[in-house]
């Protein structure tokens, strides 16, 4: 090997390295800084001169001065806090810096970049003083740059294996070798699961092919019995013979194949996966740093962290978890003495804890702060010229708006609004949900589900619009089939009906701008769950549940709405697989076309009872109506338009909810106990909107629900277009 390849090897090997000791320096810098016990703060402080003595030796093998001085000088200064039983805050600061500045250094070195200039550099005058020497004094650290070393010096000879470790008389290795830690890089063990992914796609596909040979030969086997008799008879059962033969060898052949492929992806995954632990490596400091910056103490603790999990799972969630974890300790968080003011320990806790649901993993991360400002939450939202909730739960949603911050000031962490909707996107972005809840002043929880696997899964195929999708089968909470009596208006947006519940719905063809199949009698629709909401979506046909391997559309396509990635199917097709949190939203504000065919006409002109105790809001509906070419009855109160409806009849009902006498509410319950009437369209139109008030008027039966403060005339007339 000459020398400019051996000086890359080296290099290579070194940064490989460094990358490990960068994580092992921030987890013990990070226990040495809140450690109190003198014996426990020397194995700690031991433990790191180890790890900076390897980077050392190592950097000076591979020519890195500048790595190798550095680490010289914390060494220095880490002496010196074991000498003193105890550090400053500014010396722990300095070290943190110069463990940031390693890692910088082994970037730059990777991308074949200079150091000079660069922030290890700028520090090495900072470390000489801080270590008690003039900057520029020699060093045993640093000795001059010298001609990378030849072969015989820089790899010594491989000492003899011990008996432990010599082949197996099997071919394989003993328990011993088994031990031993092999690194490959990520990429390989990328193309290789899409190896083991195609191979179980070929397995699934020889499953098809097999199934097609039996009915090649129930074909010939009838065909047979059709010349029974016949010169033809022996020949085609010989034909019949070999067929069936082909047909258990390949079934045998396919069985032996598909547990191969199922063992080579099982091994694969689990060479890929990392402890939960692992993954949340660097959070911690994250959170040190951003709390020492605004002067809060603050503890991050981890449960689950032995959970086993795909390294891309975790690096995808690397990034909404940095983002909570920051969010948290800014905007969560008090300072200590209103912790202390408030009852709470000065130091703040935080927690991150991960535990699997099935085939889905659940990361939470919880602090014990001060919980979410809803109040000023719902006033961004108002500026802004948003539906302001009613209700906490979805006042605290609001937080995942884009651009949208309860910060008073604007810092290096916080008041950008920028944030929560990145955390939403990315996690999304893996097929996932987050949710949040919040305690005013015990803390504030952020739930992510997450799928536990990103490269497989099993799918729903449907069909809207002509087109095949995919819908994962993880989201789906179940299929209906549905009626137009299934169908309520909830100001002037569909809904199913379902028990006591309100299901937003959507024709998924016009969701994605697909052409809308022919209306029938009764559609097919799945029930999507996305964390805790829920949506129907209405589909031409339900076609099949398979196994696919999920595929990434790759950046062009990236954002593309409602899509997340393709499903390559067992037959080798492709299909588009949807988002369902993206549906979900989706289905709570669009209008339905007619899903249903139209009933035929009764009259030309269709009698509505309306009742309103306001006279200024019962002329402006009765004008309304009657310029859509309805016969107005208006009605004082709820008792004058049940006596009306009793003595005339009526094609619909348009009623308030607070009326004298008899209400909105006891007048559609007495509307739907009488067996004249029961099948009446019934509108509430009102200005009661919470949540509670909308489900008690669904539960006395009314068709549709429209609040008054979003009242616009054309969702009248929509929604009695729709009923009649």
């Amino acid at each position: 090997m000459d020398r400019d390849r051996l000086a890359q090897a080296l290099l290579a090997t070194f940064l490989e390295e460094l990358e490990g000791h960068v994580v092992s320096l921030n987890r013990e810098l990070l226990a040495l800084e809140r450690e109190t016990a003198p014996a426990r703060m020397a194995e700690l402080v031991a433990s790191l001169l180890r790890t900076l003595h390897s980077v050392k030796g190592a950097a000076r093998a591979a020519s890195a001065t500048r790595v190798e001085t550095a680490c010289h000088r914390m060494e220095e200064l880490l002496e010196q806090v074991r000498d003193a039983g105890a550090g400053t805050p500014d010396v722990y600061e300095l070290c943190f810096t110069t463990v940031d500045a390693l890692d910088d250094a082994g970037r730059r070195l990777a991308a074949r970049e200079d150091l000079a200039g660069s922030p290890l550099e700028r520090l090495l005058p900072q470390l000489e003083r801080a270590a008690g020497r003039r900057a520029g004094a020699p060093t045993h650290a640093a000795p001059p740059p010298s001609p990378p070393p030849m072969l015989t010096d820089a790899v010594p000879s491989p000492p003899a294996a011990p008996a432990s470790m010599e082949p197996h008389p099997s071919g394989g290795a003993s328990a011993g070798a088994e031990a031993l830690p092999v690194r490959v890089s990520a990429q390989k063990l990328d193309a290789l699961l899409a190896r083991s992914g195609e191979l179980r796609v070929a397995t699934l596909r020889l499953e098809g092919r097999a199934d097609a040979l039996e009915s090649v030969r129930e074909a010939l086997a009838q065909a047979r019995e059709a010349v029974l008799g016949t010169p033809g008879e022996q020949a085609l059962l010989r034909a019949e013979t070999e067929l069936a033969r082909v047909t258990l060898e390949l079934a045998a052949d396919r069985r032996t194949l598909g547990g191969v492929a199922t063992g080579l992806d099982d091994e694969v995954r689990r060479a890929r996966t990392l402890s939960f632990e692992e993954g949340c490596e660097g959070l911690e400091r994250a959170a040190r740093d951003v709390a020492r910056s605004l002067d809060r103490q603050v503890r991050l603790e981890i449960h689950g962290g032995a959970l086993e999990l795909d390294r891309s799972l975790l690096q995808g969630l690397r990034e909404p978890l940095l983002h909570l974890v920051r969010n948290a300790v800014a905007h969560g968080l008090e300072d200590p003495e209103e912790r202390q003011r408030l009852g709470k320990p000065a130091e703040g806790r935080l927690l991150l804890s991960a535990r699997l649901k099935g085939s889905r993993v659940e990361v939470t991360v919880d602090d014990d702060g001060r919980g979410l400002d809803l109040g000023a939450l719902r006033e961004q939202a108002r500026a802004r010229g948003l539906r302001v909730p009613e209700s906490d739960e979805e006042a605290a949603r609001l937080a995942f708006l884009a651009g949208l911050s309860t910060a008073t000031k604007v810092t290096q962490v916080a008041g950008r609004g920028v944030g929560l909707d990145v955390v939403r996107m990315h996690v999304e972005g893996l097929r996932g949900s987050v949710e949040v809840t919040t305690r005013p002043g015990q803390g504030t929880r952020f739930i992510l589900d997450v799928p536990l696997t990103l490269s497989t899964l099993r799918v729903l195929l449907v069909s809207a619009g002509g087109q095949t999708l995919a819908l994962a089968s993880e989201s789906v909470a179940r299929l209906v089939r549905l009626a137009p009596d299934k169908v309520r208006d909830v100001e002037g947006r569909p809904a199913w009906a379902s028990g006591d519940a309100l299901v937003p719905l959507a024709s998924l063809a016009e969701v994605l701008g697909l052409p809308p199949g022919p209306p029938r009698a009764r559609r097919g629709a799945v029930v999507l769950a996305a964390g805790s909401a829920r949506a129907v979506v209405v589909v031409d046909e339900v076609l099949a549940e398979q196994e696919a391997l999920v595929r990434s559309l790759g950046h062009r396509v990236r954002r593309a709405r409602h899509v997340s990635a393709a499903a390559v199917l067992p037959d080798g097709r492709l299909s588009l697989l949807l988002n369902p949190v993206s549906l979900v939203r989706a289905a709570g504000g669009l209008p339905v076309a007619s899903l249903f065919p139209a009933p035929a006409a009764q009259r030309t002109r269709r009698r509505v009872v309306l009742a309103d105790d306001s006279p200024t809001t019962r002329a402006l509906e009765q004008s309304i109506l009657e310029s859509a070419g309805y016969e107005v009855v208006a009605c004082v109160d709820g008792a004058d338009a049940w006596e009306r409806l009793q003595s005339g009849g009526a094609d619909a009902l348009v009623l308030d909810v607070e009326m004298p006498r008899m209400d909105g509410f006891a007048l559609t319950e007495a509307v739907r106990a009488s067996p004249r009437f029961s099948r009446l369209p019934v509108v509430l139109v009102t200005a009661r909107g919470k949540p509670e008030d909308k489900a008690r008027g669904l539960q006395a039966g009314a068709s549709a629900y429209l609040v008054k403060s979003a009242f616009d005339p054309t969702s009248l007339l929509e929604t009695l277009r729709r009923l009649l």
